[in-house]
């Protein structure tokens, strides 16, 4: 706490540095995958608490979600990161499935991140309940479902 002026800059730091971890590991992902759907896939597992280090970030994230409730400051920046994530998802959604009208997009988008998010925190507070495995298959049978599998 003695580097920053508040608790608000410390969170928004650790937010920032979150996301560029992020957008790293997601960039290298997609530039690795043969296809858009792969590509897909493995952008949204990485979001997932599938180890300890992607639990460890999914409870940053919840943190600074939490903190964010009542401070507009620390709601915009969360609004502002999470509008690439979803940007991102949007377009490899698009990417997998060319055909597809705008609102379906939107739809699957919407899915993809919630049960993506939604795992990652459920598995943080109970791994036995929501195990890697599980929230791979999740993922796995949500593709599937949505037609992108």
């Amino acid at each position: 706490m003695h580097r920053f002026p508040g608790r608000r800059a410390l969170l928004a730091h650790a937010r920032d540095l979150l996301h560029a971890r992020t957008r790293v590991r997601v960039e290298r992902l997609e530039a690795e995958a043969p296809t858009p759907r792969a590509a897909l896939r493995a952008v949204l597992a990485q979001g997932m608490a599938l180890t300890e280090d992607a639990a460890q970030e999914a409870l940053v994230w919840m943190g600074f979600l939490a903190a964010s409730v009542g401070d507009p400051e620390l709601a915009d920046l969360h609004r502002r990161n999470n509008r690439v994530w979803r940007d991102r998802v949007a377009r490899l959604v698009r990417e997998s499935a060319p055909d597809w009208g705008a609102d379906r997009v939107d739809a699957a988008v919407l899915a993809l991140v919630g049960a993506t998010e939604g795992a990652a925190q459920l598995a943080c507070f109970d791994p036995e309940s929501y195990s890697a495995a599980l929230q791979e298959a999740m993922l796995d049978a949500l593709l599937d479902a949505l037609g992108l599998a």
